[in-house]
This record gives structure tokens, sequence and C-alpha cells, in this order.
């Protein structure tokens, strides 16, 4: 299991990364197979099959690199399917969407051999033309029993209210035996960076709420939120509950997880252009932004590791890392520093190949950063350069 800046202690690596024009991304393809060899030694031991979820990890030149590990890819709507089919062509095709347009449902069957409904009611109007057209479908269910951490409700899809998945109450009120029918499989996902223990208690609660539903079943989708490739994951507890429910109700297990695939799998590089001074906060102004350029700094939110920096206390000189927007908030959090950042010092963020280039955007009118590929020979190459033009198609028509 790759440690975030493992590769780093390498001089010739180090020595690319510092010739290229910032900021840009570099996606790690040594460690996307790393990664893919555990999430493949998972399958090989409990028969349960492993999806990238494209939401976290869309970049699909490096999808041969995961390819072999894995079953196939999963999506949230019709482009992601789309995408997955196109890149990974011998592969599953899994998607759910919280809704489904009309227009998108029979372009979808052309993509995807899964669909998963959130409600049963858009399963009983989709379904049945899905099933003829030889889909596999499923229906995601809320087992409401949060594991998440205060700090992440955001991502709590059992938090009350919860507009993901079919609670037990809404089953009982409105599933009939037609629609029951249509089903060959389940669907839960209710973990976000967590371990094989909270997939566990997950489970009891699904078990409890609708295991009487599982000898019905064809499948079972644990969804994502598995952080498996991550250093001190409890693997052997992992594979003895998949290896328990497929035994229990003969169901094939699918794991749907996006940060496993990418773990510590992306850098992004970043250059400092100025250093002031404000109330005895020194602000170090880079030209990479939270907002635009790693938007989960602000949304999860959280502080993304910083190679070569150290905690509070740990090091000598303090400072606060910003982005160059307008935003006030463009902030990427509170760094120590062995020496004071200076203008053109080059910084280097890790574990940036998850919901970064995916989720980016040109507010501000801020530049894309480049996408280059470290191989694992050391040597880089580009794989997508962005301009002007990017900004400007995404707003009018010419």
């Amino acid at each position: 299991m790759a440690g975030v800046f493992d590769r780093l202690s390498e001089e010739a690596v180090v020595k690319a990364l510092q010739e290229l024009p910032t900021p840009c991304y570099v996606l790690d393809e040594k460690v996307l197979k790393e990664n893919g060899e555990i999430l493949s030694e998972v399958q090989e031991h409990t028969g349960c099959r492993i999806l990238l979820a494209q939401k976290a990890f869309s970049n699909y030149d490096l999808y041969p690199a995961l390819a072999p590990y894995l079953a196939g890819t999963e999506a949230s709507g019709l482009f992601e399917a789309r995408l997955g089919r196109e890149e990974m062509p011998d592969k599953e095709v899994h998607v759910f969407s919280t809704a489904y347009k009309a227009r998108d449902m029979e372009a979808l069957f052309n993509y995807a051999d899964h669909i998963v409904f959130n409600s049963i009611g858009q399963l009983a109007v989709f379904g049945p033309a899905a099933k003829s057209s030889g889909m596999s479908l499923g229906l995601r269910i809320n087992p409401e029993c949060s594991t998440q951490e205060e700090s992440h409700s955001i991502y709590d899809p059992c938090a009350t209210g919860s507009r993901l998945g079919v609670t037990r109450a809404q089953w009982d009120k409105l599933m009939t035996p037609d629609v029951y029918a249509l089903l060959d499989g389940l669907h839960f996902h209710t973990l976000c960076e967590q371990d094989a223990y909270d997939l566990e208690t997950t489970l009891v609660a699904v078990e409890e709420k609708f295991g009487q539903f599982l000898p019905d079943m064809k499948w079972l989708n644990m969804g994502g939120g598995h952080h498996i490739t991550r250093k001190g994951y409890d693997i052997p507890r992992l594979e003895k509950l998949i290896k328990t429910y497929t035994d229990k109700y003969d169901l094939q297990v699918y794991l749907e997880p996006g940060e496993a695939c990418a773990l510590n799998a992306g850098y992004l590089i970043t250059t400092v252009l100025d250093v002031t001074e404000n109330n005895n906060v020194t602000n170090v102004i880079i030209d990479a932004s939270a907002a635009c350029h790693m938007p989960d700094v602000i949304e999860m939110p959280y502080r993304p590791p910083l190679y070569g920096a150290g905690e509070a206390g740990e090091k000598a000189f303090p400072v606060r890392l910003g982005g160059p927007s307008c935003l006030a908030g463009d902030v990427i959090g509170n760094y120590t520093f062995d020496q004071m950042p200076r203008i053109g010092d080059r910084l280097i963020f890790g574990d940036m190949a998850i919901y970064t280039t995916c989720k980016n955007n040109t507010f501000n009118g801020m530049p894309l950063p480049d996408v280059h590929v470290l191989h694992p020979d050391n040597t880089v190459t580009t794989v997508a350069r962005f301009g002007y033009q990017d900004f400007k198609y995404r707003l009018g028509s010419s």
C-alpha cells in the first residue's frame, strides 16, 4: 500500500516533476497499478467484483493501468456510462442516478448492463423497458444507519431526510409484486473513506431491514467509500464480510470504490506567487486554487497532504496557503515549514488524483491545470493541456 509521497523519494521523479509548468496534475501510473493489485487480490479471495467509481477518477488515459484488475466501471449518469463502455469496452458498466430523464434512458441501454434506481417510482416507470432491453435491474436501499463523522455530514446518505435510497417504510408503502419482480439486486452506499468495521455495522442494519428480500436477489452492491488501499485498512475483515454474505444468500457481491482505485496516485504541483502578512498570519499565495483545482478541500472539508510540510507547531515557520481567486475562502490550509516559502518555490500536494480533475472548474477564468502521467520508469508524458478556449467554450456559442 503506497504512502502519499513514497515516489518522491526517487531523485529522478523529483527532477522530472520540477521541470513541469505549474499548476499541473501528475497522475502516477505505478501507484494506480499497485492499488489495482490490492483490489484484484480481494476479488480473488472472495469472488466479489470491484468497479471503478468514475465520479472520483475518470482520467480515461489511465484506464488501461486499472482495467486488468477490475470488473468494470460504475457511472452516475449517461456520460459516465458511455465513458466506461468506450474506455473499458470488455468490462461491466453499472449506472446509478438519483433520478433518470426519460430521454436518457434509451441511450443508457447502449452502454450499461446494470441499472440501479433510487426510487420505487422510477423503477416502476423505467424498469419494464430496461428489463426488456436486457438490463440487470437494482434498487438503492437506505438502511438508515449513519456511520459518518460529523465533519463528513455532507456525504452521509443515511442522514435524516436523505433523498438517497429507499427506506423500509417507503418499501412497505410503495412496493408491488409486479415491480418487485423486476429486481435482480439491491444496492446501498453509506460509507465515505471508511474501514470494514463501518461496513460491518451497516450490513447488520441492511440485514435487519431488508434481509428477507436477499434470497430473491442475484446480486448485492455494497457501494463505495471502502478505503481498501489505505495503509491500515482491515482487508481480512472485509473479505470475511463479503464471503459471509456471498455464501449465506448465494449472491454476487459488488463493491464500487473510487478513492481506493486512485488513492495517493496523483500530485498537484504549484508555484508560490506572493507572500503577505495580516495580523501575524503569513499568507502564501500559490498558482493553484482550492476552489477551482481541488474543490473537495472546501466541500469536504479537509487539509490536503503537502510534501515537506508539517503540522501546527511541528516546524519553525507557520503559514496559511491560499489560492489566487477572489473567493475569500480560497484557503487550502495551515502548514508549517523548515524555511519560509519564497516567491518561485514549488510545492507538491499529494493524493490529487481523486475528485480533482473530474470536479475542477474555471471560476474567475482560472486556467485548468495540465494533466501529465508519471510512468513506472519515471518518465513523464502529457495527456491534456488547457487554455483560454476551454474556459470560453462552456459559456457561449463562439
